[in-house]
């Protein structure tokens, strides 16, 4: 039987990555992102396999007729992928961050609950499937000047396993996967030390690999689940200590 799976955030980075390694294994795709263009290019790459849904994950209305056209057209995915993301360096004290602050956890949190609403009933119904959520390891702790960033990964963390109870026997199960550091547009701008770097593609296929486990919970790679353990072992005066003065990812707007 022939794979439907759905994938936010689909243009680039690790989206992409994820959407090529399904349709290279014959799967049919529904891909959203803003970026329609890039969309189609990756549609024709691969006639006939990939349903394109330009749209923005914050827009319930898009994502619901996104839905529902894939559901008719079709059928009930096997998987939905909540990668769609977004970081920039905040800081509390500027009031112009306010509204970034925002946009980031819209995208981050509620971006990934409305992708999924539309699919619960009908995999539900079907007693089978996966939602996965592209959560990260910067939602273990939080770090200097990445408020919005960190504060939004935790919030989905918690999010996707408030959701795999509410599934629970269902035949659904709730995927949450905590990427390290991604060779990605995101991750060009960071100026500080990124360990265990992996390359999107390589990214891509591990976690289908934990998708098609089902694992619950997953850090990928698993080196830096070693790296999260010790994070959320340290005492506060320790942690302060070593990463107050760290190095931050730039700010959207500039002091």
């Amino acid at each position: 039987m022939q794979l439907r799976v759905i994938v936010s955030g689909a243009s680039s980075g690790l989206g992409l990555a994820l959407a090529r390694h399904y349709l290279e294994q014959g799967a049919v795709v529904g891909v959203y992102a803003r970026r329609a263009e890039l969309l189609q290019t990756l549609a024709q790459a691969f006639p006939g396999q990939v349903h394109i849904y330009p749209l923005d994950v914050r827009d319930a209305e898009a994502q619901q007729a996104a839905a529902r056209d894939f559901l008719t057209r079709v059928g009930t995915p096997d998987i939905v992928i909540a990668n769609a993301g977004v970081s920039t360096g905040t800081l509390t004290r500027y009031a112009e961050d306010n509204d970034v602050f925002q946009h980031v956890l819209d995208i981050n949190v509620m971006g990934a609950v409305k992708t999924f609403q539309p699919f619960v009933a009908a995999m539900r119904e079907a007693g089978r499937g996966r939602l996965v959520g592209i959560a990260s390891v910067a939602g273990f702790r939080g770090l200097p000047g990445s408020g919005a960033y960190s504060a939004s990964k935790a919030a989905f963390i918690s999010y996707l396993e408030s959701l795999r109870l509410e599934m629970h026997g269902s035949g659904v199960k709730v995927v949450t996967v905590c990427p390290g550091y991604i060779r990605t547009p995101m991750t060009d701008i960071n100026p500080y030390p990124m360990p265990f770097m992996l390359e999107p593609d390589e990214a891509a296929r591990r976690i289908a690999r934990v998708i098609s486990r089902g694992s619950s919970f997953k850090v990928v790679p698993w080196q830096m689940a070693l790296v999260g353990r010790l994070l959320r072992l340290l005492p506060d005066w320790l942690y302060d200590r070593l990463f107050a003065k760290a190095k931050h990812k730039p700010r959207a707007f500039k002091d």
